[in-house]
């Protein structure tokens, strides 16, 4: 990991949150170094969120994130609050987590409208499709857009922890990376026509649960 200034003490901060408040011509250089002398709790806070395995960004981008977080909370810091890294902490996991949900929301439209195969007069078929309807109608593809949240409601209330892993890694939902039916029974230690199994059943299970919605 990159090496990081040490933290201030408590009447460092102090000192330069009041030279920052103060304002003048040493106030930018306050700020400056509350923002440097702080990056080691951006680090920390970024490794924390690398470890998620669907997470499709690099842990450089997670830090340039958290100093924005990080720079808020210097901007914003009430000494009355206590020590700003207290406070800096809640703003760089919630600028962190704005991103997550961000990318979480982008990557479900994206995934469940992906091609997923071919049907067979060789039109592509995304697994939104394959979910509403057992009669694929490519043209209606677009019009499905309202299901997307319905889907996933059925996917985190109604199948097993063993069906959301299977179906989330089979297509690549949530920003994971798509995996082969050998690669899912690898991981789980069972079948490869078992996988193919629960595969199918999630599927007639998650077009049923769309037709009673």
């Amino acid at each position: 990991m990159k090496s990081f200034s040490k933290p201030l003490s408590a009447s460092e901060e102090k000192y330069y949150l009041e030279r920052y408040r103060r304002g003048g011509s040493g106030a930018k250089e306050a700020r400056n170094i509350l923002i440097e002398r702080n990056m080691r709790l951006v680090a920390h806070i970024a490794k924390k969120y690398q470890k998620n395995i669907c997470c499709i960004q690099d842990n450089e981008d997670i830090i340039s994130i958290g100093t924005v977080g990080l720079i808020k909370a210097v901007n914003n810091f009430d000494e009355s609050k206590g020590r700003l890294s207290a406070y800096a902490s809640k703003c760089i996991e919630n600028e962190i987590l704005m991103m997550f949900r961000s990318e979480k929301k982008h990557s479900k439209d994206v995934m469940l409208f992906d091609t997923m195969g071919t049907d067979k007069d060789g039109k592509d078929i995304a697994l939104i499709d394959t979910i509403k309807n057992d009669d694929i109608d490519i043209d209606e593809k677009y019009e499905l857009k309202d299901d997307i949240k319905k889907v996933y409601k059925i996917i985190d209330e109604v199948l097993t922890n063993k069906e959301k892993y299977i179906i989330i890694n089979r297509y690549g939902l949530y920003g994971c990376k798509e995996k082969t039916q050998r690669e899912l029974a690898s991981n789980l230690g069972i079948s490869r026509s078992y996988v193919s199994r629960i595969e199918k059943h999630v599927l007639k299970k998650l077009r049923e649960e769309m037709m009673r919605i």
